[in-house]
């Protein structure tokens, strides 16, 4: 590059040489932040169209991010290590001062450097990817961005948080490798729970042969049985192993149907009571009333 600059400044009267070769260092510079994203951007969806899994393509899109902000950052700090160059300042005392001064701010500013070596362990070890739906630093949602300093969530509300690496000590990731969709079916207790639990796995099988649902739903209903015995139900556990963020759309359905079902075969499905008994004071000889609200 400096044997191009010179040989451009040549042909150049002197007063005009140091302007010009300026001028070419800053459209050298926006040529690269131009075009080193397009062609990064054509090998990451290149790459992506050879994976198996949409886990890899996402992880692939999520590494081509940071790789493209690290390029920008190293192309921006060259242009301007150059420019200095051109206007006689030397860059050696620059960088030696700069070292020492990144040291002494290394102290100061721990947490940024934890948060740089949390989002690097974040992308080696394959944690987050843009896109999956986890809950990190007591916020949860879907992962818009990750950075090597920070995670940017946005939840079902819309908000939009933004998390500092160093500030993710546990990563409950719900959208790696599969899902469950876990569903608890609440029946009075005067129910026959094997009768339940047939009707549940009837409308599981229904479920799984729709069209709709049936490339999301990777297993057959799976019913542990009784779960605990509730204030005023029999609570019956049972769960779908899905693909990754189907969890809650086949869970819905399922509920939907399985309300529809319970209808059908007459099956109550409880509501709390509150029952009031009334005794009257000593003395009194009026019966005891009592009456019951729902």
């Amino acid at each position: 590059m400096r044997q191009t600059l010179d040989a451009f400044a040549a042909a150049l009267p002197a007063y005009l040489a140091t302007p010009a070769r300026v001028l070419l260092i800053l459209l050298l510079a926006a040529i690269a932040l131009r075009f080193i994203p397009r062609i990064l951007s054509r090998l990451r969806k290149a790459v992506q169209e050879r994976q198996d899994s949409a886990e890899d393509a996402r992880r692939i899109h999520t590494l081509s991010r940071v790789i493209r902000y690290a390029v920008t950052v190293a192309v921006t700090v060259v242009t301007g290590i150059v420019i200095l160059g051109e206007f006689g300042i030397s860059v050696a005392p620059i960088l030696g001062a700069a070292g020492v001064v990144g040291i002494a701010l290394g102290f100061g500013a721990q947490s940024l450097v934890k948060d740089y070596f949390t989002g690097f362990f974040l992308l080696l070890e394959n944690q987050i990817r843009i896109g999956d739906v986890v809950e990190a630093g007591g916020k949860a949602g879907v992962v818009e961005e990750l950075t090597l300093r920070y995670l940017r969530l946005r939840d079902y509300e819309g908000s939009v948080h933004f998390i500092p690496n160093g500030a993710v000590s546990v990563v409950s990731n719900r959208s790696l490798g599969f899902a469950h969709a876990v569903i608890d079916a609440g029946v009075a207790y005067g129910e026959d729970v094997d009768r339940v639990m047939a009707v549940m796995r009837t409308v599981g099988d229904e479920l799984r042969q729709d069209a709709a649902f049936a490339p999301k739903i990777l297993e057959a209903l799976e019913i542990a049985g009784v779960d605990k015995w509730a204030d005023s139900a029999v609570v019956i556990r049972c769960r779908f192993k899905v693909m990754p963020l189907e969890q809650w759309n086949v869970r819905r359905e399922y509920l939907r149907r399985l309300k529809a079902a319970f209808d059908r075969e007459g099956i109550e499905i409880p509501f709390p009571h509150v029952k009031l008994v009334y005794r009257p004071p000593a003395g009194e000889n009026a019966c005891p009333k009592q009456s019951q609200h729902s």
